[in-house]
């Protein structure tokens, strides 16, 4: 049997599907529960790099996992920043 196309030279999963499953990921952060539209995911060959920022370190789990599950078999590199919008635990001293 001829499996042709799917799987790449390297023996990893197809490159040319990658585009496509990055856009219905896309679509998925924005409508699923996390509602996140801060988060820009994109190709770099065949690794995927997610950038931008989150409200919270669980909502960055979140999402880190969500698109491994999503993307499984391309390696994933997260840069997002969590930008917590916590009370200031001192006084701020102003001179």
């Amino acid at each position: 049997m001829n499996t042709l196309g799917s799987q790449s030279a390297g023996g990893g999963p197809p490159a040319e599907n990658l585009e496509y499953r990055i856009a219905h990921l896309q679509d998925r952060l924005a409508s699923g529960d996390l509602g996140e539209l801060g988060v820009r995911v994109e190709a770099r060959g065949k690794t995927v790099l997610l950038t931008g920022t989150v409200p919270s370190a669980p909502c960055r789990e979140e999402i880190v996992r969500t698109v491994e599950e999503e993307l499984a078999g391309f390696p994933v590199h997260s840069d997002l920043v969590v930008t917590e919008a916590s009370s200031p635990d001192h006084a701020e001293e102003l001179s």
